[in-house]
């Protein structure tokens, strides 16, 4: 008879590139087994991070997901707690936006804010709500969801975009208030993270512009990088059981400049 793993388990939206894959490897080095959900297009890169996690000795599954499908991310969900028997952490990393200055408002389409709104909130609502009954019989479950610094002071790629992100930290609340006591909910709201989203939406030029603003404009005089804003989301999955409600910035002090 094969051993039954006991191993927890967390899915993780996003997971292809950037913060989520981080994410991926961060939690599979811990000992985690790991649900890569990604969309259907980036699949290829998914399966090298589903790779590395099995190279650091986790199990992995890749699942091709559109996180603004409700059935989709049901149906994820089941297929990760059919496959490893249970999930116990779900990171909602998936997300998009384009850069629109905020003061130009021809500039953004009602369009625009259906779609990123439809991802960065929706999606992360959908992906709650699929798996909130494997997180409550796990026993231990707990989420992290990803806000941005836009989402706390206004600012980042577009209005819509920051607007999103202030609704993922409303969302968060509610949850953490809705989901207790069984489920833990926190979100982390980063800074600009070299590799991160801003490097997949921008020419070579404008990303090289953006990142020399902030390493003029942040007291730390350096950039985030996907594997550390891995780790504080570990922490606080893994972490202390009393934290929930929580909107945790990671900005090299950014906002001490008001």
């Amino acid at each position: 008879m094969t051993a039954v793993s006991t191993s927890p388990v967390v899915l993780i939206t996003g997971a292809a590139t950037g913060i989520g894959a981080a994410c991926a490897r961060a939690f599979a080095g811990r000992g985690w087994r790991v649900g890569v959900a990604t969309l259907p297009a980036t699949v290829s890169d998914a399966e090298q991070v589903a790779a590395a996690c099995r190279a650091l000795g986790s199990e992995a599954l890749v699942l091709p997901l559109d996180v603004t499908d409700d059935a989709a991310c049901r149906a994820a969900a089941a297929e990760l707690e059919a496959a490893y028997g249970r999930i116990d952490g779900l990171v909602n990393c998936a997300g998009v936006t384009r850069f629109i200055p905020h003061h130009d408002l021809e500039a953004l389409p009602s369009s625009e804010f259906t779609r990123t709104n439809d991802v960065n909130v929706m999606g992360t609502f959908h992906m709650i709500r699929a798996c909130r009954g494997a997180l409550e019989r796990s026993g231990r479950g707990a989420i992290v969801n990803y806000s941005s610094i836009a989402g706390l002071s206004g600012v980042g790629s577009s209005a819509a975009y920051a607007a999103s992100k202030g609704a993922v930290i409303s969302l968060t609340l509610s949850m953490a208030r809705a989901l207790a006591p069984h489920i833990r909910v926190n979100a982390v709201a980063p800074g600009y993270v070299a590799g991160g989203l801003p490097s997949r939406v921008l020419d070579p030029e404008a990303l090289a512009a953006v990142e020399a603003r902030y390493l003029e404009t942040q007291p730390l005089k350096r950039l985030l990088v996907p594997d550390e804003v891995a780790d504080l989301t570990l922490f606080l999955i893994d972490g202390p059981v009393g934290i929930t409600g929580e909107i945790i910035r990671i900005d090299n002090g950014l906002h001490l400049n008001g």
